[in-house]
């Protein structure tokens, strides 16, 4: 494994900042301390630093010694979870209800390693801007900051971002050239019927039924409608009706998600979800509506940048340690709309599975979105290097 050694030597004091960051999690757009503390890292190397585009988001820009009209972006994001942490180690959340449970925290960390080692050894080629983005969890950050001008105000050729994996073993990494990750959309389904006694239901027109039979009907769309091929989900999470046990309901309400790949999957499966829940209610009395919300495109690699990510990998790892094709995750990433912009890639780093947690860790598993979960600190050589790497090469390649 060839890692930066600058980086080596800086690993304890960058794990003093990630660590004061899952310390102090800050949820969408509320980041104000920790891109605070982004803004003035990057400051204190000599970075100049753009605040406060895309609500909280931070930009730093790097220029090497010589000027060949390339620039690349580097993305990491900074938000946490509306979630309690179950840790009682030393650097676990001082704030009830919010936790760095997807690794954000170490996202930021390895960015800002790489950008303290390019800020120094500016033998480079071009400009990496380093991107630090708020409000990933469902928020659409990227796309704030897109809107705010991402693209206008900074030349940035390509884009490429990075997540750990637990369940990866550390020192590796994965990625794959189209779909990486699903998109994510959410749908609530309005079901008005007649309330009744519950006694006498012949009186009313029952939602709860309507829902029941329309939850059942949905599920055909993903067996029977979309081709077998193109993997997507459809979960109902929530029902909700009624306030007591003798009494029918007036309404009731379903809510859930859908992931897809493919815009034209999920096309298909709006259409279908809008004509059975009409149709099934219908034929029950009641009546339905539909709001179907399509939040994050699906996270798309352009097949050069993904080829050209896995060169860079496997000249720090080897081979044996980059999975080229890995299997992609329904999961989504906000990241998908920069990629709507410009061509990059986005990859996974290996987290391991859970044996670097301190003493103190909760007894659930080291997975994200789980209270005991906690970033890898020994990815930040790692993680720093890649992006190094990426940069320096990228800018170096004009054929890219």
């Amino acid at each position: 494994m060839k890692l930066a050694e600058s980086i080596v030597g800086w690993q304890d004091e960058i794990t003093r900042i990630r660590r004061d960051i899952h310390q102090h999690p800050e949820l969408a757009y509320e980041e104000v301390r920790t891109a605070e503390l982004v803004a003035r890292q990057l400051e204190s190397w000599g970075i100049p630093v753009v605040r406060g585009i895309g609500v909280t988001g931070v930009v730093g820009t790097i220029k090497g010694n010589k000027d060949n009209g390339r620039a690349i972006g580097l993305r990491a994001d900074m938000d946490a979870l509306p979630m309690q942490e179950v840790n009682t180690f030393e650097h676990a959340s001082t704030t009830p209800g919010k936790m760095h449970a997807c690794g954000h925290d170490g996202h930021t960390a390895m960015l800002l390693a790489a950008a303290r080692h390019l800020a120094q050894n500016r033998d480079f080629e071009g400009t990496v801007h380093v991107i630090f983005q708020p409000a990933e969890e469902g928020h659409g950050g990227a796309k704030a900051m897109i809107d705010d001008g991402l693209f206008e105000r900074f030349q940035i050729d390509a884009v490429f971002g990075m997540h750990n994996w637990p369940g990866m073993e550390v020192g590796s990494f994965g990625l794959t050239a189209g779909p990486m990750m699903a998109s994510s959309n959410t749908f609530s389904i309005h079901i008005t019927g007649k309330g009744a006694h519950a006694a006498m239901p012949n009186l009313g027109a029952d939602p709860i039924i309507a829902a029941v039979q329309v939850v059942q009907s949905l599920q055909s769309i993903v067996a029977r409608n979309r081709n077998p091929l193109d993997p997507a989900v459809l979960s109902v999470t929530q029902i909700h009706a009624g306030s007591a046990d003798n009494v029918i309901p007036g309404d009731a309400i379903i809510r859930g998600t859908v992931r897809t790949f493919t815009d034209t999957t999920l096309d298909l499966i709006e259409a279908r979800m809008k004509t059975i829940c009409e149709q099934t209610a219908a034929a029950l009395e009641c009546q339905a509506t539909l709001d179907f919300v399509r939040k994050y495109p699906p996270t798309v690699n352009t097949p050069a940048e993904a080829e050209f990510c896995a060169n860079v990998m496997e000249g720090i790892v080897g081979a044996e340690r980059v999975v080229r094709n890995i299997t992609p995750s329904m999961g989504a990433e906000d990241f998908a709309f920069m990629l709507l912009h410009k061509p990059g890639c986005y990859v996974w780093i290996g987290n391991g599975t859970g044996d670097h947690r301190s003493p103190g860790h909760g007894l659930g598993p080291c997975t994200l979105h789980n209270g005991s979960y906690d970033f890898n600190d020994d990815l930040i050589p790692l993680g720093g290097t890649y992006w190094v790497e990426l940069a320096r090469q990228w800018l170096a390649n004009p054929t890219v």
